[in-house]
């Protein structure tokens, strides 16, 4: 299991700084962003995309810097009702799965997108509830459109041999656990999760035992080391479905934050340790998005929890059983 860096945070560096800095952090894995919501500051799909050149330029610059990439990510909507917006979004996707292959990279992460809630709507509708009973009616619609592009899409990723991560997202289609094993049955294996434990520890969800029942599936495709703080005396007055900006963080019920600053290093360690006893042996990505504090000091502390949580080593035999 390596420590890995979602790069999107240092995207005012050049890709070669951004590796050196990394190297010199300890971390062994990137994940690049290579359009949608992520940009594309490190990766255009213009310059990489069917240029042999490019890629072996890559390929070099990971080598020097101990580097490899864990997953190309790209999050947008492809359910956009603006056909335009989710033509677009389909179009980075599929790039990213076809360069991911070039590259010989095994996973795409994105998110599952949001349709309308009806054939006439113009905006993307996220249902939490069943009733009144046009919201129920409006999932089923949002299910009917979701899985006729996502079993064209996992067929085009299974072509290219790439897993595709949905990242378990509020105001997306797919946004926890068992929403996903059943988009993953009504298409096929190669959709899974991006297990992002941010966005489900506001929600509510146990993230071990989650992690238990995508990994019983072997449904985890790729990890997102990122934390979240759920701040009680704002959450007891207004619960945590909150649109209070991010930015003025006094008043939110939640935040994103630091590894550490959310759960501490025994919480940690328990995720690492249930990843491996489902299998898990990808890359731990960070991603930064702790508005109290620097990219660079984030991810630096980020790295020194992780690095006493990890297992460098294979589990040698189990001589006292």
């Amino acid at each position: 299991m390596e420590v890995g860096v979602l790069t999107v945070a240092l995207a005012g560096e050049s890709l070669e700084d951004a590796f050196a800095y990394l190297e010199e952090q300890g971390v062994g894995a990137v994940e690049i962003g290579c359009g949608g919501f992520v940009g594309d500051d490190h990766l255009p799909q213009e310059e990489y995309l069917d240029d042999e050149d490019a890629q072996a330029e890559l390929q070099e610059l990971l080598d020097t810097y101990n580097l490899y990439i864990s997953a190309l990510a790209t999050h947008n909507n492809p359910l956009h009702p603006d056909e335009e917006r989710a033509a677009e979004a389909d179009e980075e996707l599929r790039g990213a799965i076809r360069l991911a292959d070039q590259l010989g990279v095994d996973a795409v992460t994105t998110f599952s997108g949001l349709p309308a809630g009806g054939p006439d709507d113009s905006v993307p509708n996220w249902i939490t509830a069943p009733w009144p009973p046009e919201h129920l009616e409006a999932h089923e619609y949002q299910w009917e459109v979701a899985v006729d592009y996502w079993s064209d899409l996992a067929e085009f990723a299974d072509d290219h041999g790439v897993n595709v991560g949905l990242e378990m997202h509020p105001n997306m289609f797919i946004y926890e656990p068992r929403g996903l094993l059943d988009l993953r049955e009504a298409t096929n294996e190669r959709i899974g999760a991006n297990y992002d434990p941010s966005h489900l520890i506001w929600q509510g969800i146990d993230i071990t035992e989650s992690i238990r029942l995508l990994g019983e599936e072997d449904a985890i495709h790729h990890f997102h080391a990122k934390d979240t703080k759920v701040y009680d005396a704002n959450s007891r007055e207004k619960g945590v479905l909150d649109t209070t900006p991010y930015t003025e963080e006094a008043d939110r019920s939640w935040l994103f934050r630091s590894i550490g600053y959310g759960h501490g290093e025994e919480f940690w360690k328990d995720v690492v340790s249930t990843l491996r006893m489902v299998d898990y042996d990808g890359a731990l990505s960070i991603e930064h998005e702790d508005s109290l504090t620097s990219a660079n000091e984030g991810l630096e502390k980020a790295i020194d929890v992780l690095d006493r949580a990890v297992f460098e080593t294979t589990p040698g035999d189990a001589y006292w059983a």
